[in-house]
C-alpha cells in the first residue's frame, strides 16, 4: 500500500536535532508495512528532499512571512495537492495533528477530487488527534479551541476523514462529545527503548525523572509544589528534569525560591541516548500537565518498567493505580502525597513496575503499526 503522511515536521535527516521521536520510530515501522512518504509542512525553511529509515520525506517549507493567513492557507493547501499528485497516486493519506496538517490534507484532496476528470473514488483520509485540537486553556493560552478559525478547520477535517484516531481513552472520549467517533491508537516506542531490568531495588534518595519541555501546558509549577512538600516532609529524592526550556528560566528560578537547589537538576532537551541513562537509574517517573493526548512519555518509562505518578490526563488517567496513579490536575497537594505513598512501598512500586512493562510490550511501535495498517486496510476497502 502506498501510505502519504502529512506531519507539522519532526522528520529531520540527522535523526536527532529538531525530531519527534515517536513519528521516527512509527515511519520506520510503517516503512517496513508499506510505501511511505512523508509530507513536512515546514520542518525547514526552504522546500527540501531527505531520506530517513523507512521513508521519502517531502518537505514544503515554512509559509511566507507577511502574507495574508487566508492567501497563505490556500498557497499551502495548493502546494500539497500538487505534491500529493506529483508523488501519488496513493492509496490512503494520515495527517497527524486535525489542524494545520489534518485541514490541509482534507482540503488537498477535496480540490483533487473536484479536479478529477474521470471522477474517481476520493483517496480516504485517517487524522490522528495528536495535541491541544479539542481542547482551550485560557488560563495559559493553550489549545485550539481559543481560535476560533483554527476550531472550525480542525472541526472540518475531522468531519471529512474516513476514520480518527486519538492516542488515549481520554482524548477518544473528548472526541465522542465532539461528535467524532475516535479509535485508540496509542503512538508506541521502538524496541530499543525496552531497557534491561533494573538491577537494584529503589531506596532512598529516591530518584524521579520528569521529561518534558518546560511550558505553562505541562505545569512544572505544580510539580515543584508537590517537591517542596516532599522535602518538607523529609522525603529523600533527586528530582531529573528533561526537556527545552520555553518559559525564560522560571521554572529554575521557582525552584531556588522554593528552597529545591539541592533536590532538582535541570537538564535540558536531552537526545535519546541521554535520556535514557536518566531513565535507566529512576525509581519513578512524574508527570504534572493540564492537558496531554498521550504522551509517549509515559510510554517510554514504562517500557523501563517504571510506573508513572501525574495529574489526570492522557495515559495516566488509564492506569487505574496498575501502572500509573492519577491525581487532579493543577493540585500539587494529592500529587506529592500519591508520589510519597507509592515510594514507601517497595512492593507496591515493584508490582507496578512489572505492570507498566507488560502495558509498554502491548503498546510497542510495531502494535501501532500493525493496527495503523488494520486501519488503512477498513478505509481503502470502504473506498473500492
Amino acid at each position: 500500500m502506498r501510505v502519504a503522511l502529512v506531519v507539522p515536521g519532526g522528520v529531520d535527516a540527522s535523526l536527532s536535532e529538531k525530531v519527534i521521536p515517536a513519528l521516527l520510530w512509527l515511519v520506520e515501522a510503517l516503512g517496513k508495512r508499506h510505501e511511505v512518504v512523508v509530507f513536512a509542512l515546514g520542518h525547514g525553511e526552504e522546500p527540501a528532499r531527505w531520506e530517513i529509515p523507512g521513508a521519502s520525506v517531502v518537505d514544503l517549507g515554512r509559509m511566507p512571512r507577511g502574507r495574508l493567513p487566508g492567501l497563505a492557507t490556500f498557497e499551502r493547501v495548493r502546494e500539497l495537492g500538487r505534491l500529493l499528485a506529483a508523488e501519488g497516486p496513493f492509496d490512503v493519506v494520515h495527517a497527524f495533528w486535525a489542524t494545520p496538517c489534518g485541514f490541509a490534507a482534507a482540503a488537498a484532496l477535496a480540490t483533487a477530487a473536484a479536479l478529477a476528470a474521470p471522477r474517481l473514488p476520493p483517496v480516504p483520509l485517517v487524522v490522528s488527534l495528536a495535541g491541544g485540537e479539542l481542547v482551550g486553556l485560557p488560563e495559559i493560552g493553550y489549545g485550539v479551541d481559543l481560535v476560533p478559525r483554527e476550531r472550525a478547520k480542525a472541526a472540518w477535517a475531522l468531519s471529512r476523514a474516513a476514520a480518527v484516531t486519538a492516542a488515549s481513552a481520554g482524548l477518544v472520549r473528548v472526541a465522542a462529545r465532539r461528535g467524532f467517533s475516535a479509535r485508540r491508537i496509542p503512538l508506541g516506542v521502538e524496541r530499543d527503548a525496552f531497557l534491561p531490568p533494573r538491577s537494584r531495588a529503589a531506596s532512598p534518595p529516591f530518584r524521579l525523572l520528569h521529561a518534558a519541555d518546560l511550558n505553562r501546558v505541562k505545569d512544572q509549577p505544580t510539580l515543584l509544589g508537590a517537591m517542596a512538600r516532599l522535602a518538607a516532609r523529609g522525603v529523600p529524592f533527586r528530582l531529573d528534569v528533561a526537556g527545552e526550556d520555553v518559559l525564560g528560566g522560571r521554572v529554575q528560578a521557582l525552584a531556588a525560591r522554593l528552597g529545591l537547589g539541592g533536590h532538582v537538576a535541570f537538564h535540558g532537551r536531552l537526545a535519546t541516548p541521554a535520556l535514557r541513562a536518566l531513565l535507566g537509574e529512576a525509581d519513578l517517573f512524574v508527570l504534572s500537565s493540564r492537558h496531554e493526548a498521550g504522551p509517549v512519555a509515559v510510554l517510554e518509562a514504562a517500557a523501563c518498567a517504571l510506573p508513572t505518578v501525574g495529574t489526570s490526563v492522557g495515559h495516566v488517567a488509564e492506569g487505574n493505580g496498575s501502572w500509573s496513579v492519577a491525581t487532579p490536575v493543577g493540585d500539587d497537594a494529592p500529587l506529592a502525597a500519591a508520589i510519597e505513598e507509592t515510594l514507601l512501598d517497595p512492593a507496591r512500586l515493584e508490582r507496578m513496575g512489572r505492570a507498566a512493562l507488560a502495558w509498554a510490550r502491548e503498546n510497542d511501535v510495531d502494535s501501532t503499526a500493525d493496527r495503523f495498517s488494520a486501519l488503512y486496510d477498513e478505509v481503502t476497502a470502504a473506498r473500492k
